[in-house]
């Protein structure tokens, strides 16, 4: 019974620990906002400045997954090269060595509940009492997440000393250290965190049930173990994104095979040369250790590095596009072609997306050209954010192929590509009013309330006849002109306000929650926001300039 209170206690520990560390990431992530992103993309400017980047940001973000991820994010939008993107890594590697310093020192070297206590009672009160606003918020999630980290931590230093005086591990020290290092990279295999894999090693040193050169191996083992959540986050990324990914594994491995190699003599170091006794101390100065090695040895050659990662996955594209990715405008005619199908592409899973949000049935909106497409480049498959990300990324190539092309065309075909560019913005938009109505539909759709299922209910329909017509007019299936676009705006308009003030009747007759009402004419703002881009969208594609300008002439944003 004893031993299993004590790994209950053990695992409790590493639950609050990485419970801990989200809080604490979630904080710094929010806090710090889109200034970490401006820093990225300033310090990339050469290699070494690319190392200390990565090394501050996740020394303050406590993730080099996180930072990770942020970078292949980057990658894939083109923002950094690959060897910039490899670089920050590196530093990233010795960055996270940082919270290992603060719990060998201040965990196991203090009174942790001096420490941990004060804030976790902090942070609780400034949640309770200003957890309304956005900073303290986040302010009270550092203070219980610093807090908590600490209390993980002496959760799992009580369980290891009770464990050690209850069993004997005299018997596995004579194994061979490679079964440690298996160990190392399944637990952070499992628990996704080499921080929480240090802190446990260092509880485990500090009661005595493993010795130094064990510890060491375990650690080492978990240099490899995280990098499967960035191989799973760059699989149906493009190219660049795998590349990374890659070069991200590779080096880990050869840095650990390499330590491993050289473990004895690396050990001899930190406690014959630098003279370290202190075992905890010992063992993260041998975890930065290893990580400024990497960084020794793979920042002179990380062109040769990268030269060698761009072999791989050479058929994989890097763009978003379906049409404008391999177009000249060495050719501006044929460039607009594409561009204008690579609009009419857009506009098409910009409803995918839109009516995929509403739950419904796409199968007749599908258009057999972009099948196959959309199979390729895995639509289909993508979660919600991953297609939104999609189209964003989409829209910012085919932005960037207009800036290319509207040089070399006449005023008439430019007249044309503006069209176009402003159709992909006005469906872009689109979907952006009906994403941030996501939480609202999800409401309504489940609600108990009759009124609101309902208010749902007709919207639904609504947005589904609506694209039906919007899709057979891109199709060619009915005619198009002017008077029947006017028509289908007259409609939106008409639904906007008629079920707004049925809405209005029917609150008056029955009980309704003042949140509810807000939730309702929100969501039935947004939805007419969303309604009329589209419509707009779809507009600039069919009509000439002519008309198109008298259509805008139509008090579009009336509300």
């Amino acid at each position: 019974m004893e031993t299993l209170n004590t790994i209950l206690k053990l695992a409790a520990g590493v639950g609050l620990f990485l419970f801990a560390m989200y809080l604490v990431e979630e904080s710094l992530k929010n806090l710090s906002g889109r200034s970490f992103k401006l820093f990225l993309q300033r310090i990339t400017k050469n290699n070494i400045g690319a190392v200390v980047g990565g090394t501050i940001i996740t020394g303050i973000l406590q993730s080099s997954s996180m930072v990770s991820l942020m970078v292949l994010a980057f990658v894939g939008a083109g923002v950094f090269t690959m060897k910039n993107a490899m670089a920050i890594i590196l530093g990233a590697n010795l960055g996270t060595t940082i919270a290992s310093w603060l719990v060998a020192t201040l965990g196991f070297k203090t009174d942790i509940e001096v420490i941990a206590y004060p804030a976790v009672c902090l942070g609780g009160f400034l949640l309770i009492l200003l957890g309304n606003r956005k900073k303290f918020k986040y302010i009270s999630y550092f203070l219980l997440g610093f807090g908590l980290m600490f209390i993980g931590l002496s959760f799992m230093k009580t369980a290891m000393e009770t464990q050690v005086q209850h069993f004997d591990f005299s018997q596995y020290a004579s194994m061979p250290l490679i079964v440690f290092l298996i160990i190392g990279f399944l637990i952070t295999l499992i628990v996704q965190s080499s921080s929480v894999t240090m802190a446990l090693t260092l509880s485990a040193l500090n009661a005595g049930a493993i010795g130094f050169p064990m510890a060491a191996a375990i650690v080492l083992g978990g240099e490899t173990g995280t990098i499967i959540k960035i191989l799973v986050s760059a699989i149906g990324g493009n190219a660049s994104k795998k590349r990374v990914a890659l070069g991200n594994l590779l080096f880990n491995v050869f840095i650990t095979a390499i330590a491993f190699i050289l473990l004895k003599p690396i050990l001899l170091l930190i406690t014959d040369v630098i003279k370290i006794k202190d075992p905890l101390i010992g063992l993260v100065t041998f975890s930065s250790l290893i990580n400024l090695l990497a960084i020794v040895l793979f920042l002179p050659v990380l062109d040769i590095f990268t030269k060698f990662l761009e072999r791989f996955f050479k058929n994989t594209d890097g763009n978003s596009a379906a049409f404008i990715g391999h177009a000249s405008i060495a050719e501006p005619v044929t460039a607009l072609d594409l561009f204008r199908r690579e609009t009419n592409y857009f506009i098409h899973n910009s409803m995918l997306f839109n009516l995929e949000l509403f739950k419904i049935d796409t199968i007749a909106l599908k258009q057999s050209e972009y099948i196959e497409i959309n199979e390729k480049n895995n639509f289909e498959k993508k979660s919600i954010e991953e297609k939104y990300e999609f189209l964003k990324q989409l829209q910012g190539e085919m932005q960037a192929f207009y800036l290319k092309l509207r040089t070399k065309l006449n005023s008439e075909q430019n007249s044309e590509l503006s069209q176009l560019i402003s159709a992909a913005r006005s469906s872009m938009h689109a979907v952006k009013s009906v994403k941030d109505i996501g939480t609202n539909i999800t409401n309504l759709s489940r609600s108990s309330k009759d009124i609101k299922y309902q208010f749902f209910l007709h919207h639904k329909n609504e947005t589904q006849h609506l694209y039906i017509k919007l899709n057979a007019f891109l199709t060619k299936q009915e005619p198009t002109n002017f008077e029947e676009l006017e028509m289908l705006f007259d409609t939106i308009q008409k639904n906007y306000t008629t079920a707004l003030n049925t809405f209005y009747t029917e609150v008056q007759l029955t009980t309704v929650e003042s949140i509810d009402i807000t939730t309702v004419i929100n969501f039935n703002r947004e939805l007419f926001t969303s309604n009329k881009a589209m419509l707009m969208a779809v507009k600039d594609v069919l009509l000439d300039e002519k008309n198109a300008q008298n259509f805008n002439e139509i008090p579009i944003y009336k509300t």
